[in-house]
């Protein structure tokens, strides 16, 4: 018996497919395609109709799989993906919120944001792919590059101490912090679904390499230099020792840092 190919609607999508069938043009060996495939699957594990998911996607490297994903979304201005977000999670309660962002749009244009909501304990899960450079633009320091490295906008190296995502997250009241490697599919995609499960802000940083603007820090070098927190055993619920692996500098520690359970901003406004 010969096997049928699904039908497909007007847009060349079958119709349970969560994506289009042609790809994003980003370069061999990228990490982003890594993350998309997670991200596939961890909305697979979301218990809850495709119709109430809904993607934010913000500008650069990240943001090109906008056009790639078959759920409801809105590709927003650079840095500017976050008020959106917690604006669509405020209209309508029912909805699963993630927002895919890079490093410089999250830490650097959307920093502010970035501080904000999580102080006030938006219901919406940040996916943030740090790659350490503007890539989209070609290689420039982003906000997560270290001191002293060369980069097309830092001949002579970069001046700036790098920012520290998980600590910021955890300094502003982040009630779920995590960070996750791309080259690991199956524990990223279990991450993005725990993380849209979760009620608050729910934060996961992505180290992701980039093999054409950010070559030494290849997937090698991330297997290297990387540590999981579940192998020291450690405890979401303990912040203070959440702090000091992510104050380390010697070795890159992956996995949940923190999660507490909290009501979120909604959850606390009477006209809401």
């Amino acid at each position: 018996m010969t096997e049928q190919t699904p039908p497909l609607d007007k847009y060349g999508r079958s119709a349970a497919g969560l994506t289009y069938p042609k790809h994003p043009t980003w370069c061999p060996g990228c990490g982003n395609y890594a993350i998309w495939g997670a991200i596939k699957a961890g909305l697979a594990g979301v218990n809850c109709p495709k119709e109430k998911i809904v993607i934010v996607y913000d500008v650069g490297c990240s943001g090109n799989m906008a056009d790639f994903n078959s759920y409801y979304g809105l590709h927003t201005l650079h840095g500017r993906a976050l008020p959106p977000a917690a604006a669509i999670k405020l209209a309508n309660h029912e909805l699963k919120v993630l927002v895919v962002i890079g490093d410089g749009g999250c830490y650097g244009e959307g920093g502010t944001h970035f501080i904000n909501l999580m102080r006030g304990n938006h219901d919406i899960t940040i996916l943030a792919h740090n790659n350490h450079r503007y890539s989209l633009t070609t290689g420039q320091m982003s906000p997560t590059t270290d001191k002293g490295v060369k980069t097309k906008s830092t001949p002579e190296g970069v001046i700036e101490e790098p920012f520290n995502p998980v600590a910021i997250a955890l300094t502003n009241h982040a009630s779920m912090v995590a960070r996750e490697f791309a080259g690991d599919i199956p524990k990223l995609a279990a991450r993005i679904t725990e993380g849209i499960n979760h009620t608050g802000f729910s934060f996961i940083d992505v180290l992701q390499p980039c093999p054409v603007f950010n070559p030494n820090q290849s997937y090698e070098w991330y297997r290297a230099n990387m540590i999981k927190l579940d192998d020291e055993r450690h405890l979401a619920p303990d912040k203070t020792k959440a702090w000091e692996y992510a104050m380390r500098t010697d070795k890159l520690y992956i996995g949940l840092f923190f999660k507490e359970g909290k009501p979120a901003y909604h959850q606390q406004v009477s006209e809401l």
